[in-house]
């Protein structure tokens, strides 16, 4: 499908849904999709939503409805659109785009199922009781996104072992930057590097802040897990290749576009599997017995004409543990 003709879908599902949907209410489940972002950033993991939708027997259109509300990055609109969605009457509730999504969908609901996909742990930010048991209306897909900050940090290191001050580039305040910041403080301390954060949460403030690193002479950029990064990864990696340093980032499209390097899960296995979650409920199985997956798809990618490119040699054992080399 087109890009132009995927979010025009994507705004006819959102505005003809008081009344399109309504009236298939009564033969097809309908599933709210939950996002912090907006279409045209999050296609890729709404394709990939899709198609977990589509191998376990559901087709939007023929035998499930899907209902949008994007937030387009103004998270204060998360709670009103959760609640709509409760009122709308949906069968489920899809939560991505970060974890003010299914911060807002628990606030609006404790009797819908709720599949979450996120980068944090959801036991320690108390959306389930345990992984194996989740133990209430509650299940989805973790891609280790922010436990691999500090792995990150390490891989730069090998990579870069001259870059002493480390620029990290930090997004939207919530409560998984807080532990992000923790890791990578303690990652840095253990390798003998200093680091300084920067926020940059739109896109106005990411211009300044690489010009910002480039004046206070930062050695190497960290940018951190974010949907905002997510959906910015080339123009990251163009800011980056701009500056003239080594930077890190958990996407893949963020080493493909020329980045140094990306350590991460895919985001699309973690989408496919959500809606595979997402079919089972709708089928009559309970979040609760529904254990919370973690997302194993992790890969390496280091971009090798980049890092000619900053003058670096990248070692020959990181390069056999690479998942993808770039030349």
């Amino acid at each position: 499908m087109r890009r132009r003709q995927f979010i025009a879908l994507f705004g006819g599902a959102v505005a003809g849904w008081p009344s399109a949907v309504r009236p298939q209410q009564a033969s097809m489940p309908i599933i709210g999709f939950l996002c912090s972002a907006s279409p045209d950033d999050w296609a890729p993991r709404v394709a990939a939503f899709r198609q977990g939708l589509n191998n376990a027997g559901y087709s939007e259109g023929r035998n499930v409805v899907i209902v949008f509300r994007f937030a387009e990055y103004h998270y204060d609109r998360l709670p009103t659109m959760a609640l709509d969605m409760v009122h709308q009457g949906v069968d489920l509730i899809l939560a991505s785009g970060g974890d003010n999504s299914i911060k807002a969908a628990i606030a609006a609901t404790n009797t819908i199922p709720i599949v979450f996909t996120t980068a944090n742990d959801p036991v320690s930010a108390g959306y389930v009781q345990s992984l194996s048991r989740p133990g209430g209306t509650l299940t989805g897909i973790t891609f280790l996104g922010s436990s691999l900050e500090a792995k990150r940090i390490e891989l730069l290191h090998e990579i870069d072992p001259k870059a002493v001050s480390i620029a990290v580039l930090t997004g939207s305040a919530n409560a998984r930057t807080e532990r992000d910041t923790r890791e990578i403080e303690e990652a840095a301390k253990s390798l003998g590097l200093s680091v300084r954060f920067l926020k940059a949460g739109s896109e106005d403030e990411l211009a300044p802040a690489f010009r910002d690193i480039v004046a206070h002479r930062d050695d190497a950029i960290h940018i951190v897990t974010d949907p905002f990064f997510a959906a910015r990864a080339r123009t990251l990696a163009a800011l980056a290749a701009q500056a003239a340093l080594a930077a890190t980032s958990n996407e893949r499209t963020f080493a493909a576009a020329g980045g140094l390097l990306s350590y991460g899960a895919s985001t699309n296995a973690a989408y496919r599997d959500a809606g595979a979650y997402a079919a089972r409920i709708l089928r009559g199985e309970k979040p609760a017995e529904l254990p919370a997956q973690e997302s194993t798809n992790i890969g390496l990618i280091i971009n090798l004409k980049t890092a000619k490119a900053l003058g670096l040699t990248v070692p020959l054992p990181l390069q056999g543990r690479a998942d993808e080399l770039i030349e």
